[in-house]
Protein backbone atom coordinates (compact mmCIF):
# COMPACT_ATOMS: atom_id res chain seq x y z
CA UNK A 1 0.00 0.00 0.00
CA UNK A 2 1.09 3.29 -0.75
CA UNK A 3 2.02 6.28 2.39
CA UNK A 4 -0.87 8.91 3.11
CA UNK A 5 -0.67 11.90 1.19
CA UNK A 6 1.39 14.77 2.62
CA UNK A 7 -0.30 17.85 2.32
CA UNK A 8 0.35 21.30 3.25
CA UNK A 9 -2.28 23.98 4.75
CA UNK A 10 -1.34 27.12 4.38
CA UNK A 11 -4.07 29.85 6.23
CA UNK A 12 -4.44 33.42 7.54
CA UNK A 13 -7.55 33.12 9.76
CA UNK A 14 -9.85 30.59 12.35
CA UNK A 15 -8.68 27.25 9.88
CA UNK A 16 -12.09 26.43 9.33
CA UNK A 17 -11.26 24.22 5.78
CA UNK A 18 -8.30 22.69 7.74
CA UNK A 19 -10.34 21.70 10.59
CA UNK A 20 -12.00 20.11 7.34
CA UNK A 21 -8.96 18.12 5.64
CA UNK A 22 -8.60 17.35 9.30
CA UNK A 23 -12.02 14.91 9.55
CA UNK A 24 -11.68 13.70 6.66
CA UNK A 25 -8.91 12.12 7.16
CA UNK A 26 -10.11 11.11 10.82
CA UNK A 27 -13.18 9.86 9.08
CA UNK A 28 -11.17 7.81 6.66
CA UNK A 29 -12.40 10.03 3.57
CA UNK A 30 -9.24 11.15 2.85
CA UNK A 31 -6.06 8.68 2.89
CA UNK A 32 -3.47 11.42 3.46
CA UNK A 33 -2.04 13.41 6.73
CA UNK A 34 -1.19 16.99 7.50
CA UNK A 35 2.82 17.70 6.68
CA UNK A 36 2.24 20.88 8.05
CA UNK A 37 0.42 24.64 8.86
CA UNK A 38 1.78 27.41 7.38
CA UNK A 39 0.47 31.32 7.75
CA UNK A 40 1.57 34.83 7.73
CA UNK A 41 -0.15 35.21 11.06
CA UNK A 42 1.57 34.05 13.89
CA UNK A 43 -1.92 34.23 15.99
CA UNK A 44 -4.00 32.44 13.32
CA UNK A 45 -6.37 30.60 14.86
CA UNK A 46 -6.06 27.83 12.16
CA UNK A 47 -2.23 26.77 13.71
CA UNK A 48 -3.81 25.33 16.52
CA UNK A 49 -5.43 22.93 14.93
CA UNK A 50 -1.69 20.83 14.62
CA UNK A 51 0.75 20.00 16.97
CA UNK A 52 3.21 22.75 17.52
CA UNK A 53 6.17 20.57 15.26
CA UNK A 54 3.65 21.26 12.30
CA UNK A 55 3.22 24.82 12.61
CA UNK A 56 5.28 27.47 10.88
CA UNK A 57 4.36 31.24 11.13
CA UNK A 58 6.00 34.22 10.59
CA UNK A 59 5.11 37.91 10.07
CA UNK A 60 5.74 39.18 6.36
CA UNK A 61 7.03 42.68 8.55
CA UNK A 62 10.58 40.84 9.51
CA UNK A 63 11.41 39.82 6.01
CA UNK A 64 12.87 42.97 4.00
CA UNK A 65 10.66 42.33 0.82
CA UNK A 66 8.08 40.02 0.00
CA UNK A 67 10.29 37.94 -2.16
CA UNK A 68 12.60 37.06 0.92
CA UNK A 69 9.64 36.39 2.97
CA UNK A 70 8.33 34.07 0.41
CA UNK A 71 11.49 32.44 0.26
CA UNK A 72 11.30 31.79 3.31
CA UNK A 73 7.98 30.06 3.43
CA UNK A 74 8.75 27.98 0.54
CA UNK A 75 11.72 26.85 2.37
CA UNK A 76 9.25 25.75 5.26
CA UNK A 77 7.06 24.04 3.19
CA UNK A 78 9.46 22.11 0.67
CA UNK A 79 11.12 21.32 4.15
CA UNK A 80 7.91 19.04 4.83
CA UNK A 81 7.88 17.56 2.07
CA UNK A 82 4.30 17.98 0.73
CA UNK A 83 2.28 16.16 -1.93
CA UNK A 84 -0.07 18.86 -2.68
CA UNK A 85 0.24 22.22 -1.39
CA UNK A 86 -4.10 23.32 -0.27
CA UNK A 87 -4.25 27.36 0.10
CA UNK A 88 -6.99 27.37 2.81
CA UNK A 89 -8.11 30.95 3.73
CA UNK A 90 -4.43 32.28 2.88
CA UNK A 91 -4.84 35.75 2.55
CA UNK A 92 -1.76 36.96 0.74
CA UNK A 93 -0.74 36.69 -2.92
CA UNK A 94 1.98 34.13 -3.56
CA UNK A 95 4.99 35.34 -5.91
CA UNK A 96 5.94 34.04 -8.84
CA UNK A 97 9.12 31.91 -7.33
CA UNK A 98 6.90 30.51 -5.13
CA UNK A 99 4.09 29.21 -7.29
CA UNK A 100 6.96 28.18 -9.74
CA UNK A 101 8.49 26.58 -6.86
CA UNK A 102 5.03 24.32 -6.32
CA UNK A 103 3.91 24.29 -9.71
CA UNK A 104 1.12 21.79 -10.08
CA UNK A 105 0.77 21.31 -6.71
CA UNK A 106 -0.72 24.37 -4.95
CA UNK A 107 -4.57 24.96 -4.89
CA UNK A 108 -6.56 27.62 -3.37
CA UNK A 109 -10.28 27.59 -2.52
CA UNK A 110 -12.16 30.74 -2.34
CA UNK A 111 -15.51 31.58 -2.03
CA UNK A 112 -17.27 32.65 -4.99
CA UNK A 113 -17.69 31.31 -8.57
CA UNK A 114 -14.93 32.06 -10.38
CA UNK A 115 -14.13 34.38 -12.31
CA UNK A 116 -16.47 36.51 -10.47
CA UNK A 117 -15.49 38.49 -7.66
CA UNK A 118 -12.00 38.11 -7.49
CA UNK A 119 -10.79 39.25 -3.79
CA UNK A 120 -12.21 39.80 -1.01
CA UNK A 121 -15.88 40.47 0.39
CA UNK A 122 -17.39 38.05 -2.07
CA UNK A 123 -20.52 37.99 -0.68
CA UNK A 124 -21.00 41.94 -0.44
CA UNK A 125 -20.07 41.78 -4.26
CA UNK A 126 -22.83 39.51 -5.15
CA UNK A 127 -25.27 40.66 -3.28
CA UNK A 128 -24.89 44.14 -5.20
CA UNK A 129 -23.98 42.55 -8.36
CA UNK A 130 -27.35 40.67 -8.59
CA UNK A 131 -26.26 37.31 -8.79
CA UNK A 132 -28.83 34.35 -8.95
CA UNK A 133 -26.20 32.14 -8.06
CA UNK A 134 -23.08 32.29 -5.76
CA UNK A 135 -20.46 29.49 -4.56
CA UNK A 136 -16.93 28.55 -3.84
CA UNK A 137 -14.28 27.30 -5.96
CA UNK A 138 -11.04 25.13 -6.20
CA UNK A 139 -8.43 26.16 -8.50
CA UNK A 140 -4.65 25.59 -9.28
CA UNK A 141 -2.49 28.79 -7.81
CA UNK A 142 -0.86 31.30 -10.48
CA UNK A 143 0.62 34.73 -9.04
CA UNK A 144 -2.20 36.68 -10.45
CA UNK A 145 -4.81 36.72 -7.80
CA UNK A 146 -7.86 33.94 -8.10
CA UNK A 147 -6.85 33.74 -11.36
CA UNK A 148 -5.33 29.88 -12.18
CA UNK A 149 -7.76 27.43 -13.67
CA UNK A 150 -10.88 26.50 -11.71
CA UNK A 151 -11.16 22.72 -11.10
CA UNK A 152 -14.51 22.28 -9.32
CA UNK A 153 -16.89 24.45 -8.08
CA UNK A 154 -20.24 24.13 -5.53
CA UNK A 155 -23.20 26.80 -6.32
CA UNK A 156 -26.00 28.42 -4.24
CA UNK A 157 -29.24 29.94 -4.72
CA UNK A 158 -28.73 33.91 -3.56
CA UNK A 159 -31.86 34.26 -1.72
CA UNK A 160 -34.34 37.33 -1.54
CA UNK A 161 -33.12 38.98 2.05
CA UNK A 162 -29.90 37.64 2.31
CA UNK A 163 -27.34 39.44 3.61
CA UNK A 164 -23.53 39.53 3.06
CA UNK A 165 -23.37 37.15 6.77
CA UNK A 166 -26.62 34.75 5.48
CA UNK A 167 -24.76 34.34 2.29
CA UNK A 168 -21.61 33.34 3.80
CA UNK A 169 -23.17 30.72 5.71
CA UNK A 170 -24.93 28.94 2.72
CA UNK A 171 -21.42 28.90 0.74
CA UNK A 172 -19.58 27.71 4.04
CA UNK A 173 -21.93 24.73 3.90
CA UNK A 174 -21.08 23.84 0.42
CA UNK A 175 -17.33 25.01 0.85
CA UNK A 176 -16.15 22.56 2.72
CA UNK A 177 -17.85 19.24 1.04
CA UNK A 178 -16.13 21.03 -2.23
CA UNK A 179 -12.77 20.95 -0.97
CA UNK A 180 -12.92 17.20 0.78
CA UNK A 181 -13.95 16.12 -2.59
CA UNK A 182 -11.56 18.20 -4.70
CA UNK A 183 -8.58 17.23 -2.42
CA UNK A 184 -10.15 13.25 -2.54
CA UNK A 185 -9.09 13.50 -5.93
CA UNK A 186 -5.92 15.11 -6.21
CA UNK A 187 -4.43 12.41 -3.73
CA UNK A 188 -5.79 10.08 -5.61
CA UNK A 189 -4.07 10.95 -8.61
CA UNK A 190 -6.92 11.66 -10.82
CA UNK A 191 -6.52 15.39 -11.51
CA UNK A 192 -3.80 17.39 -12.56
CA UNK A 193 -3.21 20.71 -14.64
CA UNK A 194 -1.65 21.07 -18.39
CA UNK A 195 -0.88 24.44 -20.09
CA UNK A 196 -3.58 25.64 -18.32
CA UNK A 197 -6.76 22.94 -18.44
CA UNK A 198 -7.69 20.19 -15.73
CA UNK A 199 -7.38 16.43 -16.79
CA UNK A 200 -9.35 14.31 -14.74
CA UNK A 201 -8.31 10.48 -15.18
CA UNK A 202 -6.35 11.79 -18.15
CA UNK A 203 -9.30 13.81 -20.27
CA UNK A 204 -9.37 17.63 -20.46
CA UNK A 205 -12.23 18.92 -18.72
CA UNK A 206 -13.89 21.72 -20.29
CA UNK A 207 -15.99 23.05 -17.19
CA UNK A 208 -15.46 22.89 -13.78
CA UNK A 209 -16.44 20.24 -12.04
CA UNK A 210 -19.75 20.42 -9.80
CA UNK A 211 -20.32 19.17 -6.54
CA UNK A 212 -23.91 17.19 -6.09
CA UNK A 213 -25.80 17.39 -3.04
CA UNK A 214 -24.69 14.31 -2.19
CA UNK A 215 -20.81 16.14 -1.84
CA UNK A 216 -19.62 14.31 -5.06
CA UNK A 217 -18.20 15.84 -8.29
CA UNK A 218 -19.29 15.38 -11.61
CA UNK A 219 -18.38 17.12 -15.14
Amino acid sequence: MSAPARIAVLASGRGSNLQCLLDGIAAGQLDARIAGAFSDKPAAAALDKVASELRWARPPRDFANREAFDTALGDAVAACAPDWIVCAGYMRILGAGFVQRFAGRLVNIHPSLLPLHKGLHTHARALEAGDAEHGASVHFVVPELDAGTVIAQARVPVLAGDSPDTLAARVLAVEHPLLLATVRLLIEGRLAERDGTVLLDGQSLFNPLRLDSAGTLHR
